[in-house]
């Protein structure tokens, strides 16, 4: 003889297994989104990550400037007006006919 359930308990097994299964959807959901490796996360590394590249632009560029000026400033290739303008910088220095602009 097979014995049937009560529908009440029925439905109420149901309700309880719709319940969980919305309830993980809506966790995995938030954690999708919002967790430590959700889209938002990957959205503000990406974002850093080309704020970093145009910080380290910025930096080739004026490394290659001042490796240039360390190159005309050396033995072997000597520029005089590069000289003399930066001796006059450090140290202050004019000429009797310049007049200085501050």
């Amino acid at each position: 003889m097979h014995i049937q359930s009560e529908p009440g308990r029925r439905k109420f097994g149901g309700a309880l297994f719709a319940t969980a299964l919305i309830a993980m959807m809506g966790y995995l959901s938030f954690a999708a989104l919002q967790g430590e490796h959700g889209l938002f996360r990957l959205f503000q590394i990406e974002a850093q990550e080309a704020k970093l590249r145009g910080e380290l632009a910025a930096l080739k560029s004026e490394r290659a400037a001042i490796e240039n000026k360390t190159r005309r400033l050396s033995d072997r290739s000597l520029d005089l007006d590069l000289l003399d303008e930066q001796a006059r910088k450090v140290l202050s220095l004019a000429r009797t006919d310049e007049i200085l602009i501050p």
